[in-house]
């Protein structure tokens, strides 16, 4: 996918060269990446566009603020990345203010490949981004974001939610839901 749509800044031209074609018109930001301005902007497209930050980091799912952008939440990519052990490996990830490492390694069915890339799944994405310590202010409302992508989402995330362990968060995670019209099953 990357290869073919998406440009980025140093592989085949420049970063002035496009930041030229961005001023024309013919480009548009795109994540970590370029993309024609006329392209469809898709979720693969979108995931494919930050494969730039995990560029040799084995093993790395896209997770939380990541993840909800990857699946519609948003018109703009977060600031700050998030990404997850997909291998239950530790990540080796240099320090980088640009990406959040998160410990724990999600349930293989929490995972799915979007356009080549391995993220989480909307409903882990939501439970996450409500579970997770609020260091990050905009956690919930990417959240809030990605819930409005998919009416059944909260339903779904709730039915998964009362499937895990209750841990930190968890009770932040139900309020949440139930205010969106999910209880558990």
């Amino acid at each position: 996918m990357r290869g073919f749509f998406l440009h980025v800044p140093g592989d085949r031209l420049s970063v002035s060269e496009l930041s030229a074609a961005r001023l024309d018109g013919d480009v548009v930001d795109l994540g970590e990446s370029y993309a024609p301005a006329d392209l469809v902007e898709t979720a693969a497209l979108r995931a494919a566009s930050l494969l730039p930050l995990t560029a040799g980091i084995r093993g790395a799912a896209f997770a939380g603020m990541s993840a909800a952008w990857i699946h519609g939440a948003g018109d703009a990519p977060p600031e700050v990345h998030e990404v997850q052990s997909a291998t239950g490996r530790r990540l080796r990830v240099p320090a980088t203010r640009r990406l959040i490492v998160h410990d724990p390694v999600p349930d293989p069915v929490d995972l799915q490949v979007v356009g080549g890339v391995t993220v989480t799944t909307p409903e882990r994405t939501v439970i996450d981004l409500l579970r997770w310590p609020v260091t990050h202010p905009r956690r919930h409302e990417w959240a809030r974001l990605l819930v409005q992508v998919d009416p059944q989402l909260a339903h779904r995330a709730a039915i998964r939610l009362s499937a895990l362990h209750h841990g930190p968060g968890h009770h932040r995670a139900v309020r949440f839901l139930a205010a969106r019209g999910a209880g558990a099953a």
